[in-house]
């Protein structure tokens, strides 16, 4: 799509950043293939088109967290390497191993269905072991580690599987001193130790985007970048690492007004004008991915500065302050972008709230929140 003008709420994705972020992280990957992460939408971007746009920025393989994540790749005409790794009990690993999706394997049980699965469908697994070295989430516990390994290295033997990669993932890289780093790091490399015991030639992967920016010495031979694609810096306080943020969340002027002193905005009159101002609304609120508890604690970019937010934030609109300006309808607004105009920003959004800018984004594509997609590679 061309970049159009805002409509009434807009996520516009700017791929050309997507493209250069990608590249930015394989140079820092320093030889490390790359795996671009594209789980929850392409973390509210658009999956397949980040994954088009990291693919020919030099992206090796794509990573998505479900299956059905994954096959919707597959269906949008992702053909690269693709690994997935989130299942429920009940899934079926048929339509994933026929569209020849890499798997992840943190138990004997999953190993089996996936090993299981392959031989019904007469075609070899592709199977990523994974390893939890301090998260404890998904990965397989130390102890029962060696039975798993040992059976993969039987599976491989017999023609089920094959065995792609050891992997994990770390808990506090974006804490650059954090010591569970370290001792994950040695978890893992014992992991990879006993994975070759047994014959099992995989390569490693650990690294996350903090990682990739912080910790050469985890990269091995694949690196996994997620939130770094999209521009947003998982360890700013390391220095500026030269990404670019992708997503802007535009609106337009819907209404102005001018009130006189002593009028209130929005429910609960929390803001009063103590002089006569002129008020923009705009058609977006908590609906559309507006935190509430930005009320009182925000500010847009309109008319080519930033304007305040007064009063609550409700679910269909919100209210800016414009002082003596003249702003008209259909005027657009910016309610986070890359920061470059001096607009805010998705970090800025979450540092108010207390929250990480992975929450703003991917909570930011809904039902009537349209996705405008620009820089696309011809």
């Amino acid at each position: 799509m061309s970049d159009q003008p805002a409509r009434r709420a807009d996520l516009r994705i700017d791929l050309g950043a997507i493209r250069h972020n990608v590249e930015v992280l394989s140079q820092r990957a320093d030889g490390a293939r790359t795996m671009v992460i594209v789980k929850s939408d392409g973390y509210g971007h658009g999956a397949p088109a980040v994954a088009r746009a990291a693919l020919s920025a030099g992206a090796d393989s794509i990573g998505a967290a479900s299956l059905q994540e994954a096959l919707q790749l597959r269906a949008a005409g992702i053909d690269a390497p693709l690994l997935c790794w989130l299942y429920s009990r009940d899934d079926d690993f048929g339509p994933a191993l026929d569209a020849g999706i890499e798997l992840s394997a943190s138990s004997k049980a999953v190993l089996h269905r996936i090993a299981g699965t392959a031989a019904e469908r007469g075609v070899v697994a592709r199977v990523h072991l994974k390893i939890d070295t301090g998260l404890c989430r998904s990965g397989c516990p130390a102890d029962l580690w060696p039975e798993l390994v040992e059976e993969a290295a039987k599976l491989r033997a017999d023609g089920q599987v094959e065995v792609v990669a050891v992997w994990s993932h770390l808990a506090c890289a974006d804490e650059l001193d954090h010591p569970s780093i370290d001792q994950q790091a040695a978890r893992f490399q014992r992991a990879y130790e006993q994975a070759r015991a047994v014959g099992l030639d995989p390569i490693r992967h650990l690294a996350n985007s903090a990682a990739v920016l912080t910790r050469p010495d985890l990269h091995f031979e694949l690196v996994r970048p997620g939130i770094a694609v999209y521009g947003l810096d998982p360890v700013p306080q390391h220095g500026d690492h030269g990404l670019v943020p992708a997503m802007t969340f535009r609106s337009s002027v819907a209404l102005t007004k001018r009130v006189v002193a002593g009028e209130s905005v929005s429910y609960g009159h929390s803001w009063t004008a103590d002089r006569p101002v002129n008020l923009a609304l705009v058609p977006v609120g908590y609906a559309d991915g507006v935190p509430r508890t930005l009320s009182g604690r925000m500010s847009v970019w309109l008319g080519g500065r930033r304007r305040p937010v007064v009063g609550r934030v409700c679910m269909d609109q919100l209210v800016v302050l414009c002082d003596d300006d003249e702003v008209a309808e259909g005027d657009e607004v910016v309610l986070f972008g890359p920061g470059d105009r001096g607009e805010p920003t998705a970090a800025e959004w979450a540092d108010e709230i207390g929250t990480i800018h992975y929450e703003i984004v991917t909570g930011m594509y809904r039902p009537r929140v349209t996705r405008t997609v620009v820089g696309e590679a011809s």
